[in-house]
């Protein structure tokens, strides 16, 4: 098997000497070309190439969510394909490695290796969904370029808070979860938006859903992890389905309080739920509008600020190890 490993260097939680056994063990079992990510968007650009060579079967990602997403959407740049498309195999070296957990690989980089060579030997794998997000034809956004994103994706509240823990991770902090929860009551206190909600959730064939707060899409379950614990925005979301939607409609302090506990003490049968919280299953296609400028993330990448999103979940988007 003819295989390409992309590896970020500045992977969170993997030394260079970790990374070296990774790259001996996996090359013990193919025939590996090792390329180490130089520029943002540099794994993207090497999982086009692999999707247009001829003879890669396999793409191995080590880093995290990030690293996993760019090289999903250079594999996927001419759509998905799944009969024809190399692999895809993640080694998680991220802080949360949200997509990697979600498949059930364990979250250490070396237990994940075993795992991923197991899975070749025995020649077990899944095709799972994922979900794509464009600018909306027809408004100020509609040239922002469509991508692809695994795991979540959110216009409003939790995608300021990335934004804020990116410019805390460019000072030099480091990204652990007590950074992200002081990030959240830092916008908490800063949000202009918590009683009266800019977003629209727009579907086809059905009434609008407006005045909401936030709106955090969902590919799977769990949405995140906070250490070990794993929480559910979307309990029902899952990669052989198309998308889920959570959105609040209020961010006053007992809501928050109310729906802070809901997603800590959240479970695979019951997530965040009231008066104020809107859940819809299994979306093909829909869009967000904002009457004003919101930040907008995918996979936890912060890309920016958008007044309308188009949505599509994809089943059978992508073959993976697992």
């Amino acid at each position: 098997m003819r295989a390409l490993l992309v590896v970020n260097p500045a992977a969170t939680t993997t030394s260079a000497r970790t990374r070296d056994v990774l790259i001996h063990a996996l090359a013990s079992e193919m025939k590996l070309e090792v390329v180490t990510t130089e520029y943002r968007g540099h794994a993207r650009d090497l999982g086009r190439q692999a999707a247009d060579s001829d003879d890669t079967e396999l793409v191995v990602a080590l880093g995290g969510d990030g690293t996993v997403n760019e090289v999903v959407n250079g594999l996927l740049h001419n759509g998905p394909d799944p009969d024809r498309l190399p692999r895809l195999a993640v080694v998680p070296g991220g802080s949360t490695n949200v997509f990697a957990r979600a498949l059930g690989l364990p979250n250490d980089a070396v237990e994940a290796t075993g795992a991923i060579l197991d899975a070749l030997r025995d020649r077990t794998e899944r095709t799972v969904g994922l979900g794509r997000a464009a600018g909306t034809p027809g408004t100020k956004d509609e040239s922002a370029p469509p991508r692809w994103f695994t795991f979540c994706a959110g216009l409003g509240f939790d995608a300021s808070v990335i934004g804020r823990v990116e410019q805390q991770r460019e000072r030099g902090k480091r990204s652990t979860h007590a950074l992200y929860m002081r990030q959240v009551v830092r916008q908490y206190l800063d949000e202009p938006h918590r009683r009266h909600g800019p977003i629209t959730l727009d579907r086809p064939g059905k009434d609008p859903v407006s005045d909401l707060v936030l709106s955090i899409v969902c590919n799977t379950a769990p949405w995140t992890y906070l250490g070990n614990r794993p929480v559910y925005a979307s309990p029902a979301a899952s990669f052989d389905t198309a998308l889920d939607v959570v959105s609040l409609s209020k961010l006053s302090a007992p809501a928050v309080a109310r729906y802070a506990t809901q997603l800590l003490t959240s479970t695979p049968e019951r997530g965040p739920r009231g008066k104020h919280a809107v859940t819809i299953h299994d979306l093909t296609d829909f869009t967000l509008n904002s009457k004003v400028p919101l930040p907008f993330q995918m996979d936890g990448d912060h890309l920016g600020l958008r007044t309308s999103v188009t949505f599509t979940g994809v089943r059978r988007a992508l073959r993976v190890i697992v």
